[in-house]
């Protein structure tokens, strides 16, 4: 059965950000790093909340706030949910579908960040596990044995 980590992702070099951090300060670093959230940790590590894109659109920019005086804490989602690196791709997506999620963080045990999800990353995923099984039946069908009679 795969799992979070290592199929979907490897551990990441996530940059765990703090509550003081403001949004335009978040926006150009996931505009650098062309992704589209940032995980606010507490000291030490541990998971305190998710901004994503649809945040600052959401809850800044839509409601006349000002990025360069918001920080992201005042705009988290505090102790969003997580996947654990042994979760399947199913869970994920079951996840994301049900509750509208486009990213989620990953934590060990002690909830300290190690990676984030996207639904791109698990769509990829699926789709690459599609293709298998579609060449693996074509390869069937088709192969060096197909029409003859077993003696």
């Amino acid at each position: 059965m795969p799992k979070i980590v290592p199929d979907i992702i490897n551990p990441q070099g996530i940059a765990c950000v703090m509550q003081s951090m403001t949004i335009r300060e978040a926006a150009i670093l996931m505009d650098e790093r062309g992704i589209a959230a940032v995980v606010i940790c507490h000291p030490g590590g541990r998971l305190a909340g998710i901004v994503t894109e649809r945040d600052v659109t959401a809850r800044v920019v839509a409601v006349g706030r000002d990025p360069v005086t918001t920080t992201v804490g005042e705009v988290m989602t505090p102790d969003p949910d997580t996947l654990l690196a042994d979760d399947s791709p199913q869970q994920a997506l079951r996840m994301m579908r049900k509750r509208n999620y486009r990213h989620l963080p990953v934590v060990d045990e002690n909830h300290h960040v190690i990676g984030m999800v996207s639904v791109r990353d698990l769509y990829a995923f699926v789709l690459e596990e599609m293709s298998e099984d579609l060449r693996a039946q074509t390869d069937y069908i088709h192969g060096e044995s197909y029409g003859v009679a077993a003696h």
